[in-house]
């Protein structure tokens, strides 16, 4: 097995109201809930994943809602923009129905040859839906009102503002084996050809930016991801020969994890494919059950109490 980061895992980021959050992902964005469990260090928290119809790796865009939390504020330091991957011609009718449920979005426009439409989710997380030039030919996830010929198909790339970003990109190179495709003035294109498609990051450099503040709406890590556990002990020896600190394994259900902060201050993860989402419930029920972890299968009466409704 080659030793790769295969593009993006998935990426968490930080709500508020947790109906509020997953009526705009699974209603207005027309996404999947893959998978409905809590916060392992947390457990009176959903953690909230949402993906394609398989929840494969790549499509991945998970939240901790924390009800009441302040908002936080875009800066270095931070992963600032996920972009998702949208067909051709179906920028016009994102525009439409963001103008019909009153979302926050501004006008069209491009870089690096690709159109991409901006939109704010409740939070204000900032998200780009993104017409790759590169063919995409993932299956999305399709409801009554989001068919495929408009559905989002998954990550396109996620930019990271940094006040440097030689630190994140000798990461991105020389860690992951990213490599630097292209440059406009002060953002600049990485990617892997591991993979097709969630293989691109974005570096913008803004060297007098003021650090930002993860709270409501922000992005809270970035996941990269291999394919096994035998892989991901390979890139724990990589990061740690760094003299960065890693953490050690952790089971997360649904993937093996290892945590670092990179040098610019952006907190990453490593993440396996294996054992996948469908672990612990057929593909066809995926984020329709509460899922909780053994340590905290004994609390599930309470939970199911004071977790909020989410329909």
């Amino acid at each position: 097995m080659e030793n790769t980061i295969n593009g993006i895992h998935h990426i968490t980021a930080i709500a508020g109201n947790a109906k509020r959050n997953h009526n705009f992902y699974t209603n207005v964005l027309g996404q999947r809930l893959v998978k409905k469990t809590v916060n392992f260090d947390d457990p009176e928290t959903y953690h909230l994943y949402y993906g394609d119809k398989n929840g494969t790796p790549g499509s991945i865009l998970t939240f901790f809602p924390w009800e009441g939390i302040r908002s936080g504020r875009r800066g270095s330091r931070q992963a600032t923009e996920i972009g998702y991957s949208v067909p051709k011609g179906s920028l016009d009718f994102w525009l439409n129905r963001f103008e019909k449920h009153n979302v926050i979005y501004n006008k069209v426009a491009e870089k690096f040859g690709e159109e991409y439409l901006t939109v704010l989710d409740p939070d204000g997380l900032k998200l780009e839906l993104t017409v790759s030039k590169t063919e995409d030919n993932r299956l999305p996830w399709e409801t009554e009102e989001v068919k495929a010929e408009n559905a989002i198909k998954g990550f396109h790339n996620v930019t990271i503002t940094t006040n440097k970003i030689q630190p994140t990109a000798d990461i991105l190179t020389n860690v992951f084996g990213y490599k630097l495709l292209e440059q406009s003035v002060n953002r600049y294109r990485f990617v892997t050809d591991a993979v097709d498609n969630a293989n691109i990051v974005d570096l913008v450099e803004v060297a007098g930016e003021m650090a930002g503040h993860v709270a409501g709406g922000s992005v809270h890590h970035v996941a990269f991801r291999v394919p096994n556990e035998e892989v991901l002990m390979y890139f724990r020896q990589k990061v740690a020969a760094l003299g960065l600190h890693i953490t050690d394994k952790i089971d997360r259900n649904y993937f093996y994890s290892l945590y670092f902060r990179e040098p610019g201050g952006v907190l990453f993860e490593i993440a396996t494919d294996n054992p996948g989402f469908a672990v612990d419930e057929p593909v066809e029920e995926l984020g329709q059950n509460l899922k909780l972890p053994a340590q905290h299968e004994r609390l599930r009466s309470s939970l199911e109490k004071s977790l909020p409704s989410l329909v």
